[in-house]
Protein backbone atom coordinates (compact mmCIF):
# COMPACT_ATOMS: atom_id res chain seq x y z
CA UNK A 1 0.00 0.00 0.00
CA UNK A 2 0.90 3.60 -0.48
CA UNK A 3 0.66 5.32 2.95
CA UNK A 4 1.32 1.84 4.83
CA UNK A 5 0.40 -1.64 5.28
CA UNK A 6 -1.44 -4.03 7.78
CA UNK A 7 0.74 -5.89 10.42
CA UNK A 8 -1.59 -9.33 10.92
CA UNK A 9 1.22 -10.55 13.59
CA UNK A 10 0.38 -7.86 15.78
CA UNK A 11 -3.30 -6.49 14.68
CA UNK A 12 -2.00 -2.94 13.86
CA UNK A 13 -1.98 -0.73 10.87
CA UNK A 14 1.32 0.69 10.33
CA UNK A 15 1.42 3.89 8.74
CA UNK A 16 5.27 4.86 7.13
CA UNK A 17 4.36 8.57 6.03
CA UNK A 18 3.08 11.60 7.70
CA UNK A 19 2.09 13.00 4.97
CA UNK A 20 -1.41 11.02 4.35
CA UNK A 21 -4.13 12.69 2.29
CA UNK A 22 -6.30 12.85 5.59
CA UNK A 23 -5.46 11.97 9.07
CA UNK A 24 -5.65 8.20 9.83
CA UNK A 25 -7.49 8.16 13.17
CA UNK A 26 -7.83 5.59 16.29
CA UNK A 27 -10.05 5.16 18.60
CA UNK A 28 -9.34 4.66 22.53
CA UNK A 29 -12.04 4.42 25.04
CA UNK A 30 -12.82 2.91 28.26
CA UNK A 31 -16.27 2.98 29.97
CA UNK A 32 -15.93 6.94 30.67
CA UNK A 33 -13.34 8.15 28.84
CA UNK A 34 -12.58 8.05 25.25
CA UNK A 35 -9.30 9.61 22.96
CA UNK A 36 -9.59 10.28 19.28
CA UNK A 37 -5.54 9.59 17.93
CA UNK A 38 -4.69 10.11 14.45
CA UNK A 39 -0.92 9.15 12.71
CA UNK A 40 0.28 12.51 13.54
CA UNK A 41 -0.84 12.82 17.45
CA UNK A 42 -3.49 15.10 16.29
CA UNK A 43 -6.85 14.46 18.03
CA UNK A 44 -9.05 14.90 21.13
CA UNK A 45 -10.40 13.16 24.27
CA UNK A 46 -13.65 13.47 26.30
CA UNK A 47 -15.66 12.69 29.28
CA UNK A 48 -18.58 10.95 28.51
CA UNK A 49 -19.47 13.17 26.06
CA UNK A 50 -17.89 14.20 22.98
CA UNK A 51 -20.06 17.76 22.47
CA UNK A 52 -19.97 18.78 25.76
CA UNK A 53 -16.71 17.57 27.81
CA UNK A 54 -14.17 17.74 24.85
CA UNK A 55 -11.01 18.47 26.80
CA UNK A 56 -8.53 19.47 23.68
CA UNK A 57 -9.85 20.55 20.02
CA UNK A 58 -8.89 18.95 17.18
CA UNK A 59 -10.67 21.04 13.65
CA UNK A 60 -8.39 18.91 11.02
CA UNK A 61 -10.51 20.28 7.87
CA UNK A 62 -11.56 24.12 9.40
CA UNK A 63 -10.49 27.19 9.31
CA UNK A 64 -8.48 28.68 11.36
CA UNK A 65 -6.03 26.23 11.32
CA UNK A 66 -6.26 24.03 14.78
CA UNK A 67 -3.19 21.76 15.30
CA UNK A 68 -4.26 21.09 19.46
CA UNK A 69 -3.60 17.16 19.83
CA UNK A 70 -1.60 14.89 21.69
CA UNK A 71 1.77 16.51 21.22
CA UNK A 72 4.62 16.17 22.06
CA UNK A 73 7.96 18.24 21.34
CA UNK A 74 11.58 17.70 21.74
CA UNK A 75 14.37 20.27 21.59
CA UNK A 76 17.35 19.06 20.95
CA UNK A 77 19.79 22.06 20.94
CA UNK A 78 18.31 24.41 18.55
CA UNK A 79 16.26 22.10 16.61
CA UNK A 80 12.65 21.50 17.65
CA UNK A 81 10.44 18.17 16.49
CA UNK A 82 7.75 16.29 17.37
CA UNK A 83 7.46 11.89 17.33
CA UNK A 84 4.46 12.56 14.90
CA UNK A 85 5.89 15.37 12.55
CA UNK A 86 3.21 17.52 13.35
CA UNK A 87 2.52 20.26 14.57
CA UNK A 88 6.37 21.62 13.92
CA UNK A 89 6.69 19.29 10.77
CA UNK A 90 10.52 19.45 11.00
CA UNK A 91 11.69 16.65 8.78
CA UNK A 92 12.28 13.33 10.13
CA UNK A 93 15.16 10.71 9.55
CA UNK A 94 12.82 7.96 10.14
CA UNK A 95 8.43 7.79 10.98
CA UNK A 96 6.07 5.63 11.95
CA UNK A 97 2.63 5.12 13.30
CA UNK A 98 1.34 1.59 14.84
CA UNK A 99 -2.81 1.89 15.26
CA UNK A 100 -3.27 -1.05 17.47
CA UNK A 101 -6.15 -2.54 19.61
CA UNK A 102 -6.36 -0.15 22.41
CA UNK A 103 -3.48 1.81 21.30
CA UNK A 104 -1.27 3.62 19.46
CA UNK A 105 2.55 4.30 19.62
CA UNK A 106 4.11 7.01 17.54
CA UNK A 107 8.08 6.55 16.38
CA UNK A 108 10.26 9.31 14.97
CA UNK A 109 13.97 9.95 15.01
CA UNK A 110 16.08 12.62 14.30
CA UNK A 111 19.55 12.89 14.23
CA UNK A 112 20.10 9.84 16.14
CA UNK A 113 17.62 10.34 19.13
CA UNK A 114 14.29 7.73 18.61
CA UNK A 115 11.35 8.88 20.21
CA UNK A 116 8.40 6.75 20.75
CA UNK A 117 5.28 8.33 22.04
CA UNK A 118 2.70 4.97 23.24
CA UNK A 119 -1.24 6.56 23.79
CA UNK A 120 -3.86 4.54 25.09
CA UNK A 121 -6.94 4.38 27.84
CA UNK A 122 -6.61 2.39 30.87
CA UNK A 123 -9.32 0.00 31.46
CA UNK A 124 -11.51 1.06 34.20
CA UNK A 125 -9.99 4.57 34.46
CA UNK A 126 -10.84 7.47 33.36
CA UNK A 127 -8.07 9.01 31.97
CA UNK A 128 -5.37 8.72 29.10
CA UNK A 129 -1.68 8.05 29.25
CA UNK A 130 0.99 8.89 27.02
CA UNK A 131 4.23 7.25 27.63
CA UNK A 132 7.25 8.53 26.03
CA UNK A 133 10.73 6.36 25.07
CA UNK A 134 14.05 8.45 24.23
CA UNK A 135 16.65 6.32 23.42
CA UNK A 136 19.87 6.94 21.39
CA UNK A 137 18.61 5.52 17.99
CA UNK A 138 21.27 2.37 17.83
CA UNK A 139 20.21 1.34 20.85
CA UNK A 140 16.63 1.22 19.66
CA UNK A 141 17.27 -0.67 16.68
CA UNK A 142 19.49 -3.22 19.27
CA UNK A 143 15.77 -3.62 20.93
CA UNK A 144 13.91 -3.79 17.91
CA UNK A 145 16.44 -6.75 16.60
CA UNK A 146 16.23 -8.56 19.85
CA UNK A 147 12.48 -8.97 19.97
CA UNK A 148 12.42 -10.00 16.14
CA UNK A 149 15.19 -12.78 16.14
CA UNK A 150 13.05 -13.47 19.82
CA UNK A 151 9.30 -13.61 17.36
CA UNK A 152 11.18 -15.97 14.79
CA UNK A 153 10.19 -19.52 14.65
CA UNK A 154 12.78 -21.72 16.46
CA UNK A 155 15.36 -23.03 13.64
CA UNK A 156 16.92 -26.04 15.60
CA UNK A 157 14.77 -29.59 15.31
CA UNK A 158 12.56 -28.36 12.45
CA UNK A 159 12.66 -31.07 9.68
CA UNK A 160 14.00 -29.01 6.39
CA UNK A 161 13.14 -32.40 4.69
CA UNK A 162 11.89 -35.90 4.32
CA UNK A 163 11.36 -38.57 2.17
CA UNK A 164 10.82 -42.43 2.10
CA UNK A 165 13.11 -45.29 0.19
CA UNK A 166 11.83 -48.00 -1.49
CA UNK A 167 12.97 -50.06 1.37
CA UNK A 168 10.36 -48.29 3.62
CA UNK A 169 13.37 -46.40 5.21
CA UNK A 170 11.48 -42.62 6.26
CA UNK A 171 15.12 -40.65 5.43
CA UNK A 172 14.67 -37.16 7.21
CA UNK A 173 17.13 -33.78 7.28
CA UNK A 174 16.92 -32.04 10.74
CA UNK A 175 18.67 -28.69 12.06
CA UNK A 176 20.86 -28.91 14.45
CA UNK A 177 22.67 -26.30 16.44
CA UNK A 178 26.27 -25.76 14.31
CA UNK A 179 27.82 -25.88 18.00
CA UNK A 180 30.47 -23.18 19.57
CA UNK A 181 30.94 -20.05 17.37
CA UNK A 182 33.35 -17.55 17.59
CA UNK A 183 33.26 -14.10 16.18
CA UNK A 184 36.11 -11.49 15.72
CA UNK A 185 34.97 -8.26 14.62
CA UNK A 186 35.54 -4.26 15.11
CA UNK A 187 33.91 -1.39 16.85
CA UNK A 188 30.48 -1.17 16.76
CA UNK A 189 29.49 -2.86 19.46
CA UNK A 190 25.48 -3.56 18.28
CA UNK A 191 27.33 -7.11 16.94
CA UNK A 192 27.81 -7.98 20.25
CA UNK A 193 23.89 -7.92 20.89
CA UNK A 194 23.44 -9.45 17.16
CA UNK A 195 25.96 -12.38 17.46
CA UNK A 196 24.58 -13.12 20.86
CA UNK A 197 20.71 -13.19 20.30
CA UNK A 198 21.14 -15.27 16.75
CA UNK A 199 23.57 -17.75 18.07
CA UNK A 200 21.19 -18.24 21.36
CA UNK A 201 18.33 -18.85 19.32
CA UNK A 202 19.75 -21.31 16.96
CA UNK A 203 21.12 -22.96 20.18
CA UNK A 204 24.89 -22.02 19.84
CA UNK A 205 27.48 -21.20 22.43
CA UNK A 206 29.23 -17.71 21.13
CA UNK A 207 32.56 -16.31 22.25
CA UNK A 208 32.56 -12.74 20.98
CA UNK A 209 36.35 -10.56 20.66
CA UNK A 210 35.32 -6.71 19.92
CA UNK A 211 37.92 -4.08 19.39
CA UNK A 212 39.31 -2.25 21.63
CA UNK A 213 37.48 1.01 20.95
CA UNK A 214 34.02 -0.50 22.33
CA UNK A 215 35.08 -2.69 24.81
CA UNK A 216 33.58 -0.94 27.73
CA UNK A 217 30.27 -0.70 25.47
CA UNK A 218 30.85 -4.74 24.60
CA UNK A 219 31.43 -5.40 28.26
CA UNK A 220 27.99 -3.66 29.89
CA UNK A 221 26.08 -5.54 26.71
CA UNK A 222 27.44 -8.62 27.31
CA UNK A 223 27.13 -8.72 30.95
CA UNK A 224 23.34 -7.91 30.01
CA UNK A 225 22.95 -11.28 28.07
CA UNK A 226 24.76 -13.45 30.26
CA UNK A 227 22.64 -12.37 32.97
CA UNK A 228 19.35 -12.66 30.87
CA UNK A 229 20.35 -15.67 29.86
CA UNK A 230 20.72 -17.29 32.91
CA UNK A 231 17.33 -16.11 33.82
CA UNK A 232 16.35 -17.55 31.24
CA UNK A 233 17.68 -21.07 32.58
CA UNK A 234 20.57 -21.28 30.35
CA UNK A 235 24.32 -21.42 31.12
CA UNK A 236 25.70 -17.86 31.94
CA UNK A 237 29.13 -18.96 29.87
CA UNK A 238 26.65 -19.59 26.83
CA UNK A 239 27.64 -15.61 25.63
CA UNK A 240 31.06 -14.71 26.55
CA UNK A 241 32.91 -11.57 25.80
CA UNK A 242 37.03 -12.05 25.47
CA UNK A 243 38.48 -8.89 27.48
CA UNK A 244 41.50 -8.87 26.00
CA UNK A 245 41.80 -7.15 22.73
CA UNK A 246 45.39 -7.53 22.28
CA UNK A 247 46.48 -9.26 19.05
CA UNK A 248 47.51 -12.31 20.80
CA UNK A 249 43.96 -12.99 21.97
CA UNK A 250 42.97 -13.06 18.34
CA UNK A 251 45.65 -15.41 17.37
CA UNK A 252 44.87 -17.48 19.98
CA UNK A 253 40.77 -17.83 19.38
CA UNK A 254 42.33 -18.76 15.60
CA UNK A 255 44.58 -22.01 17.03
CA UNK A 256 41.18 -23.35 19.35
CA UNK A 257 40.32 -25.91 17.02
CA UNK A 258 39.71 -28.31 19.57
CA UNK A 259 36.66 -26.26 21.19
CA UNK A 260 35.62 -23.92 18.11
CA UNK A 261 33.37 -25.01 15.65
CA UNK A 262 33.38 -21.99 13.56
CA UNK A 263 34.82 -18.23 13.80
CA UNK A 264 33.25 -15.57 11.58
CA UNK A 265 35.48 -12.28 11.18
CA UNK A 266 33.45 -9.20 10.92
CA UNK A 267 35.07 -5.77 10.15
CA UNK A 268 37.90 -4.29 7.64
CA UNK A 269 39.32 -6.14 4.60
CA UNK A 270 42.58 -6.33 6.69
CA UNK A 271 40.96 -8.16 9.61
CA UNK A 272 39.20 -10.57 7.20
CA UNK A 273 41.93 -11.11 5.11
CA UNK A 274 44.24 -11.91 8.23
CA UNK A 275 41.72 -14.14 9.66
CA UNK A 276 40.72 -16.45 6.62
CA UNK A 277 44.84 -17.02 6.08
CA UNK A 278 45.76 -17.56 9.73
CA UNK A 279 42.74 -19.78 11.23
CA UNK A 280 42.96 -23.05 11.89
CA UNK A 281 39.32 -23.32 12.93
CA UNK A 282 37.16 -23.15 9.86
CA UNK A 283 36.17 -19.55 8.91
CA UNK A 284 32.92 -18.33 7.47
CA UNK A 285 34.28 -15.16 5.27
CA UNK A 286 31.72 -12.03 5.87
CA UNK A 287 33.69 -9.49 2.47
CA UNK A 288 34.46 -6.56 1.27
CA UNK A 289 31.35 -4.74 -0.58
CA UNK A 290 32.47 -3.28 -3.90
CA UNK A 291 28.85 -3.12 -5.00
CA UNK A 292 27.94 -2.42 -8.20
CA UNK A 293 25.21 -0.61 -9.98
CA UNK A 294 24.48 -1.04 -13.71
CA UNK A 295 22.28 1.60 -15.47
CA UNK A 296 20.71 0.10 -18.83
CA UNK A 297 19.98 1.47 -21.91
CA UNK A 298 15.97 1.92 -20.87
CA UNK A 299 16.21 2.16 -16.96
CA UNK A 300 14.22 5.08 -15.98
CA UNK A 301 15.95 7.82 -15.47
CA UNK A 302 14.63 9.28 -12.09
CA UNK A 303 14.46 5.83 -10.52
CA UNK A 304 18.01 5.26 -11.54
CA UNK A 305 18.73 8.80 -9.93
CA UNK A 306 17.60 7.74 -7.12
CA UNK A 307 18.60 4.63 -7.07
CA UNK A 308 22.41 5.39 -7.09
CA UNK A 309 21.91 8.42 -4.61
CA UNK A 310 20.40 5.91 -1.92
CA UNK A 311 22.94 3.37 -2.42
CA UNK A 312 25.77 5.99 -2.76
CA UNK A 313 25.28 8.51 -0.01
CA UNK A 314 22.79 6.90 2.61
CA UNK A 315 25.10 5.42 4.32
CA UNK A 316 28.41 5.36 2.65
CA UNK A 317 30.55 3.62 5.37
CA UNK A 318 28.59 0.43 5.00
CA UNK A 319 29.49 -2.80 3.06
CA UNK A 320 26.48 -2.16 1.01
CA UNK A 321 26.81 1.45 -0.15
CA UNK A 322 27.49 1.75 -3.86
CA UNK A 323 31.21 1.88 -5.25
CA UNK A 324 30.90 1.56 -8.97
CA UNK A 325 28.13 3.47 -11.51
CA UNK A 326 28.30 1.39 -15.07
CA UNK A 327 26.14 3.37 -17.47
CA UNK A 328 25.05 1.74 -20.41
CA UNK A 329 26.12 4.74 -23.72
CA UNK A 330 22.67 4.83 -25.28
CA UNK A 331 21.79 6.88 -22.06
CA UNK A 332 25.27 8.59 -20.70
CA UNK A 333 24.60 11.59 -22.55
CA UNK A 334 21.28 12.30 -20.74
CA UNK A 335 21.84 10.47 -17.49
CA UNK A 336 25.43 11.27 -16.26
CA UNK A 337 24.66 14.96 -16.04
CA UNK A 338 21.65 14.71 -13.82
CA UNK A 339 23.08 12.07 -11.62
CA UNK A 340 26.26 14.54 -11.37
CA UNK A 341 23.76 17.40 -10.58
CA UNK A 342 21.83 15.34 -8.03
CA UNK A 343 25.61 13.89 -6.44
CA UNK A 344 27.35 17.45 -6.39
CA UNK A 345 25.77 20.55 -6.60
CA UNK A 346 22.42 19.81 -5.30
CA UNK A 347 23.88 18.14 -1.89
CA UNK A 348 26.52 21.23 -1.48
CA UNK A 349 22.78 23.53 -1.36
CA UNK A 350 21.46 21.18 1.02
CA UNK A 351 24.30 21.55 3.26
CA UNK A 352 25.79 18.16 2.91
CA UNK A 353 29.33 16.59 1.73
CA UNK A 354 28.94 16.32 -2.05
CA UNK A 355 30.04 12.66 -3.74
CA UNK A 356 33.25 12.71 -5.65
CA UNK A 357 33.29 11.19 -9.32
CA UNK A 358 35.86 9.04 -10.20
CA UNK A 359 35.47 9.05 -13.87
CA UNK A 360 36.83 6.84 -17.00
CA UNK A 361 37.90 8.13 -19.98
CA UNK A 362 33.87 8.37 -21.71
CA UNK A 363 32.09 9.34 -18.62
CA UNK A 364 34.84 12.06 -18.23
CA UNK A 365 34.46 13.31 -21.72
CA UNK A 366 30.71 13.90 -20.69
CA UNK A 367 30.59 15.31 -17.16
CA UNK A 368 33.46 16.68 -14.96
CA UNK A 369 34.92 15.07 -12.48
CA UNK A 370 38.37 12.90 -11.49
CA UNK A 371 40.18 10.61 -13.21
CA UNK A 372 39.46 6.93 -12.34
CA UNK A 373 42.98 5.76 -11.45
CA UNK A 374 43.98 1.97 -12.00
CA UNK A 375 43.02 1.04 -8.68
CA UNK A 376 39.37 2.80 -8.36
CA UNK A 377 37.08 0.23 -9.82
CA UNK A 378 38.75 -2.31 -7.65
CA UNK A 379 38.20 -0.15 -4.46
CA UNK A 380 35.85 -0.30 -1.36
CA UNK A 381 35.81 3.79 -1.13
CA UNK A 382 33.49 3.71 2.09
CA UNK A 383 33.61 7.42 1.59
CA UNK A 384 31.88 9.70 -0.84
CA UNK A 385 33.30 8.39 -3.42
CA UNK A 386 31.79 6.59 -6.74
CA UNK A 387 33.14 5.52 -9.34
CA UNK A 388 31.50 5.99 -12.98
CA UNK A 389 32.56 3.67 -16.19
CA UNK A 390 30.35 3.42 -19.56
CA UNK A 391 29.77 0.13 -20.81
CA UNK A 392 28.18 -0.50 -24.36
CA UNK A 393 26.08 -3.49 -23.19
CA UNK A 394 24.41 -5.51 -20.74
CA UNK A 395 27.05 -8.32 -21.08
CA UNK A 396 30.17 -5.92 -20.97
CA UNK A 397 28.68 -4.30 -17.48
CA UNK A 398 28.43 -8.19 -15.98
CA UNK A 399 32.34 -8.87 -17.40
CA UNK A 400 33.10 -5.52 -15.96
CA UNK A 401 31.34 -6.55 -12.39
CA UNK A 402 32.99 -10.26 -13.11
CA UNK A 403 36.62 -8.55 -12.77
CA UNK A 404 35.83 -6.04 -10.30
CA UNK A 405 33.51 -7.39 -7.91
CA UNK A 406 33.84 -9.18 -4.46
CA UNK A 407 30.88 -11.04 -4.31
CA UNK A 408 28.66 -8.54 -2.19
CA UNK A 409 25.44 -6.92 -3.82
CA UNK A 410 24.91 -5.76 -7.04
CA UNK A 411 22.20 -4.06 -8.97
CA UNK A 412 20.88 -3.45 -12.65
CA UNK A 413 18.08 -0.88 -13.59
CA UNK A 414 16.39 -1.81 -16.35
CA UNK A 415 12.73 -2.31 -18.21
CA UNK A 416 13.94 -5.30 -20.24
CA UNK A 417 13.61 -8.39 -18.76
CA UNK A 418 15.64 -10.54 -20.71
CA UNK A 419 18.21 -7.78 -19.55
CA UNK A 420 16.88 -8.42 -15.82
CA UNK A 421 16.97 -12.26 -15.97
CA UNK A 422 20.53 -12.12 -18.09
CA UNK A 423 22.33 -9.78 -15.08
CA UNK A 424 20.69 -11.90 -12.49
CA UNK A 425 22.02 -14.96 -13.74
CA UNK A 426 24.84 -14.13 -14.56
CA UNK A 427 26.18 -12.09 -11.62
CA UNK A 428 27.89 -14.31 -9.39
CA UNK A 429 27.51 -12.35 -5.87
CA UNK A 430 25.80 -13.23 -2.79
CA UNK A 431 22.78 -10.41 -3.67
CA UNK A 432 22.00 -9.13 -7.00
CA UNK A 433 18.96 -6.83 -7.52
CA UNK A 434 16.69 -5.72 -9.97
CA UNK A 435 15.42 -1.79 -9.60
CA UNK A 436 16.25 -1.14 -6.16
CA UNK A 437 19.27 -0.19 -4.10
CA UNK A 438 22.14 -2.58 -3.06
CA UNK A 439 21.88 -1.04 0.55
CA UNK A 440 18.86 -4.00 1.29
CA UNK A 441 21.91 -6.29 2.22
CA UNK A 442 20.93 -6.80 5.51
CA UNK A 443 19.89 -9.49 7.65
CA UNK A 444 17.10 -6.58 9.40
CA UNK A 445 15.72 -5.83 5.91
CA UNK A 446 16.08 -9.26 4.49
CA UNK A 447 13.73 -10.41 7.70
CA UNK A 448 16.29 -12.23 9.39
CA UNK A 449 16.33 -10.17 12.34
CA UNK A 450 19.58 -9.11 12.84
CA UNK A 451 22.78 -11.13 10.62
CA UNK A 452 26.27 -12.45 11.89
CA UNK A 453 27.62 -10.25 9.10
CA UNK A 454 27.59 -11.00 5.02
CA UNK A 455 29.09 -14.19 3.75
CA UNK A 456 30.46 -13.51 0.08
CA UNK A 457 31.71 -17.13 0.09
CA UNK A 458 29.82 -19.95 -1.51
CA UNK A 459 30.11 -22.88 0.78
CA UNK A 460 27.27 -23.61 3.46
CA UNK A 461 26.53 -19.73 4.20
CA UNK A 462 26.00 -16.87 1.59
CA UNK A 463 24.69 -13.15 1.99
CA UNK A 464 23.24 -11.91 5.29
CA UNK A 465 23.84 -14.89 7.85
CA UNK A 466 20.74 -15.38 10.21
CA UNK A 467 19.56 -18.21 11.97
CA UNK A 468 19.43 -21.05 9.50
CA UNK A 469 22.81 -20.10 8.90
CA UNK A 470 23.99 -20.73 12.22
CA UNK A 471 22.99 -24.44 12.14
CA UNK A 472 24.13 -27.68 10.44
CA UNK A 473 22.31 -30.56 9.91
CA UNK A 474 21.56 -34.14 10.50
CA UNK A 475 20.00 -37.54 9.44
CA UNK A 476 17.34 -39.07 11.08
CA UNK A 477 16.44 -42.21 10.00
CA UNK A 478 13.27 -44.26 11.01
CA UNK A 479 12.60 -47.99 10.03
CA UNK A 480 10.63 -51.16 10.96
CA UNK A 481 13.37 -53.74 11.36
CA UNK A 482 15.56 -53.45 7.84
CA UNK A 483 18.80 -54.97 7.68
CA UNK A 484 21.13 -54.61 4.28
Amino acid sequence: MRFGHFDDAHREYVITTPQTPLPWINYLGSEDFFSLVSNTAGGYSFYRDARLRRLTRYRYNSSPLDMDGHHIYIKDGGTVWNPGWQPTKTPLDRYSCRHGLGYTILEGEKDGICAAQELFVPKGDACELDRLTLTPAVMAEMRAACLHVARLPDPVGATESQWQRPNGLLVGRMRVPLGVIAMIYEARPNVTIDAAILCIKAGNAVILRGGKEAIHSNLAIAGVMREAVAQAGLPRDSVQLVEDTSRQSSVELMELTEYLDVLIPRGGAGLIKTVVEKSKVPVIETGVGNCHVYIDSDADLEMAASVVYNAKTSRPSVCNAEEVCLVHSAIAQEFLPKLAQRLGPDRVAAGKLPVELRLDARAAAIIPGTPAGPADFDTEFLDYILAVKVVDSVDEAIAHIAQHSTGHSEAVLTRTQADADRFTAAVDSAAVYVNCSTRFTDGGEFGLGCEMGISTQKLHARGPMGLEELCSYKYIIHGDGQIR
